[in-house]
């Protein structure tokens, strides 16, 4: 599949696809890409959307900042216009409001599907949902002028859309809880140290380095990447021995594949 024609666009998120490659895009850079449940529900959407052929996956925001978070109408008696406020979500029951984020969560979950690598492009500002959205993709590439936040404890709450899980994967508990109870902005040389950043680069040089990434990560054959990344995904939850094991087992099905063994 090759084309360029939105696949979806709505709700502050565009999907493209062009041949293995799909790009979603945050298009509300004049509220810094600030998110929503409708957001939510398209990124979701999009997620779903993705045809069999895309192996890559970039996610992207227009504009100087990637995502500023959460857009702050939700914490205001008003709300977003047909969904619920936090003051009204408090008042569900434990398993509605369970229910509810569980829903919000969707949105940042299928990034790290076996079958795909996902990158995210992160300039400027990505805070606290805007945070955990780039946590949710496999890889991360910055811009030099990248400010990462976990400002939810700032704020009385506590990082809820599945990026704590990364966050103190790629950090190590004590510096996660130390970003996360501070909120304090972690900058390019800092993320590039600590794991959070794979590649730093100046800003005009984002898109060229995230489509040299997504070439290379496109010249090894598919199935072969697929294994690798169940691989990798399942060793920290691992002994030695059984990732070995794993490793073998990987190693079986690949060799009968190419010998045209396979089922």
């Amino acid at each position: 599949m090759t084309s360029l024609d939105p696949v979806l666009d709505k709700d502050g998120v565009r999907l493209t696809v062009e041949d293995a490659v799909a790009t979603v895009t945050l298009t509300n850079p004049a509220k810094r890409n600030a998110q929503s449940p409708a957001l939510w529900r398209a990124l979701t959407e999009a997620g779903q959307s993705l045809p069999g052929s895309v192996r890559v996956v970039v996610l992207r925001g227009e504009g100087t900042s990637f995502s500023a978070g959460l857009d702050r109408r939700a914490f205001s008696p008003e709300g977003f216009d047909g969904e619920p406020s936090f003051p009204e979500l408090a008042r569900h029951s434990d398993p509605d409001l369970d229910a509810v984020i569980a829903g919000y969560q969707s949105a940042f979950t299928w990034w790290r599907r076996t079958d795909l690598v996902s990158i995210a492009a992160v300039q400027g500002h990505a805070i606290g949902a805007g945070f955990q959205l780039a946590l949710a993709c496999d890889l991360r590439v910055v811009a030099s002028d990248v400010q990462f936040a976990m400002r939810e404890t700032s704020l009385g709450l506590v990082p809820d859309l599945g990026g704590t899980h990364p966050l103190v994967s790629l950090v190590g508990y004590a510096r996660a809880l130390e970003m996360c109870a501070t909120g304090r902005f972690v900058q390019a040389e800092e993320a590039e140290r600590t794991g959070l950043a794979n590649l730093v680069v100046p800003p005009d040089e984002l898109d060229a380095a995230v489509r040299d990434l997504a070439a290379a990560l496109l010249a090894a054959p598919r199935d072969a990447t697929v294994e690798t990344k169940a691989l990798l995904k399942g060793a920290s939850s691992l002994s030695y021995d059984e990732q070995r094991a794993a490793e073998r087992a990987a190693q079986a099905r690949r060799l009968r594949d190419l010998a045209g063994l396979g089922d």
